[in-house]
């Protein structure tokens, strides 16, 4: 009889186990941005905080593939990665108002209020080179800041480049050859082609008056086979206190790799 308590007792007390709440983690924490929009972002380590952007069609876990984000925690810097709106685990609205005005670069600023951050740095990769770059001239908070894979094209609101690829995106025109890779990847990846369409149609453009203004030091990093969005030299030029760095690699690659984080980290 005292056998089969003892066995009840396990049991149950093994059933309890199982039905308690998991542990909270930081996995995958959101927020609601400044219009209600869920913005999804991981926040690892302790430390100075450094905040990676990443480029379009991906989303924050492609930091994951890179040497950066694991030796920037090795070195001991609290590493913060969101999900832009429209990709990866945050919301994606389906109406365009919902990507005008800068919304991206108030979200990064409301998630930097929303962790109590009184400064941090930046790192920004393509797409996230674009955002980072308006985001210097608006938050007084960043420190430091790291462009990457980027040259000055964007800072024409003409851009071709841009264009042709909302186009694509929005359906506007048929993918052509520039283009069509992009599209069979992002449907590969479920991304949500709607909302890319809006990132390209909306994408913050930053004069190269404002750039010469911006007073923090910045690196622009770029690899030596990736002129896909202009010259870096030309980028960094109208940059002041600004410094460039070319490393082997071309536009897909350069960011995963150890001499990007080798030089990243040695920057910051």
């Amino acid at each position: 009889m005292n056998i089969q308590k003892a066995f009840l007792f396990f049991i149950s007390a093994l059933f309890i186990m199982q039905c308690k709440a998991p542990e909270k983690t930081n996995a995958e924490p959101f927020f609601y941005s400044f219009d209600k929009t869920k913005i999804a972002f991981t926040d690892d380590g302790k430390g100075e905080a450094v905040v990676l952007l990443h480029g379009f069609i991906v989303n924050g876990s492609s930091w994951d593939k890179s040497v950066l984000k694991n030796s920037l925690l090795d070195r001991g810097f609290r590493v913060i990665v969101p999900d832009l709106r429209g990709n990866g685990d945050s919301d994606k609205p389906q109406k365009a108002e919902a990507y005008q005005n800068n919304a991206e670069i108030k979200d990064i600023m409301k998630l930097a209020d929303y962790l109590q951050l009184e400064s941090y740095k930046t790192v920004g990769y393509s797409r996230g080179s674009i955002v980072l770059a308006k985001l210097l001239t608006m938050d007084k908070r960043i420190s430091k800041a790291v462009l990457g894979g980027m040259g000055l094209d964007f800072t024409n609101p003409e851009w071709n480049r841009r264009k042709i690829f909302a186009d694509a995106f929005t359906g506007r025109k048929e993918p052509n050859e520039m283009t069509s890779g992009a599209i069979e990847f992002a449907k590969s990846i479920d991304a949500n082609i709607r909302a890319l369409g809006y990132l390209q149609d909306f994408q913050p453009v930053t004069s190269i008056e404002e750039l010469s203004q911006i007073k923090i030091s910045t690196m622009v990093i770029c690899g030596d086979s990736d002129k896909d969005n202009g010259d870096p030299e030309e980028l960094q030029k109208n940059i002041p206190n600004s410094k460039l760095v070319i490393v082997e690699g071309d536009h897909n690659n350069t960011y995963k790799q150890e001499n990007f984080a080798k030089a990243v980290i040695d920057f910051l």
